[in-house]
């Protein structure tokens, strides 16, 4: 299916499902909230039903919903929401289904420190604890903490190895490499060891890569990472067999069967 068609067919779908809201809209009595359901958890707060009497649920980011306020068959968006069809479906010959979206895509710091990536995260995070704001908008900031610091590795001698490590914080941290025994951060000159990463949106991945292991790499290396606020560490243990005595004994042993 093209991406006009799929466009065309998405059109056709919401003015069917217009037409049953309206004719479900025409068999709507007196309003009576004595007969409403009684909400207990709305993560994005409440909307009216299709007869614009009960309160219900409105439908969270990410969920499916109805283009056409007068629509109820997937639902209305809660607060701070919007229905949107999406483009990029369309663009790759899939028929666009239309979603809730977040009204604001600017972040927001909470009272726990934690960053939220728009209003409507923090809203549902929040949504059993009760009317709490926002402590300010953009992200917060704070010392860096390791969310992923570097595992253990072993492996023979001659093959790689990478260290990862991801950092959340902001201001942007400063992520470095040290061997524990060295006053030098790593790669220094040492051709055979290379350091790469990059920022995120509130933090920063580093990699430390060992190419060609040597019996001298082996030993605990340690992921260095500060801001204004503080600074913080983590580290991990390389093993390194040696992999010619390895394939000595294979020989030796191979030798022996014959």
């Amino acid at each position: 299916m093209s991406a006009k068609e799929s466009v065309h067919f998405a059109a056709r779908f919401a003015g069917l499902l217009l037409l049953q809201s309206s004719s479900g809209r025409d068999s709507c009595g007196k309003c009576d909230l004595a007969l409403c359901s009684e909400l207990t958890h709305c993560p994005a707060g409440t909307v009216l039903d299709r007869c614009g009497c009960c309160p219900e649920c409105g439908n969270v980011e990410g969920q499916i919903c109805d283009l056409d306020q007068g629509n109820h068959f997937y639902g209305q968006c809660g607060d701070n929401l919007e229905c949107r069809l999406d483009a990029d479906e369309a663009r790759f010959g899939e028929v666009p289904e239309p979603q809730c979206v977040c009204k604001s895509q600017e972040s927001v710091c909470g009272p726990d420190g934690k960053t939220y990536e728009n209003i409507c995260q923090f809203n549902m995070a929040y949504a059993t604890r009760g009317n709490i704001s926002v402590k300010h908008k953009g992200p917060c900031e704070s010392a860096p903490v390791i969310s992923m610091p570097p595992q253990d590795a072993q492996n023979f001698t001659g093959n790689d190895i990478i260290f990862g490590c991801e950092v959340s914080a902001y201001p942007m941290p400063h992520l470095e490499w040290k061997k524990k025994g060295n006053k030098m951060f790593l790669p220094g000159d040492d051709a055979h060891i290379s350091a790469r990463g990059g920022p995120q949106k509130y933090g920063v991945t580093g990699w430390l890569q060992i190419q060609g292991l040597k019996k001298s790499d082996e030993g605990v290396y340690i992921c260095h990472t500060k801001n204004k606020y503080g600074a913080t560490y983590a580290s991990a243990r390389l093993k390194v067999i040696d992999g010619t005595f390895v394939f000595y004994l294979d020989v030796k042993n191979t030798k022996m069967h014959k």
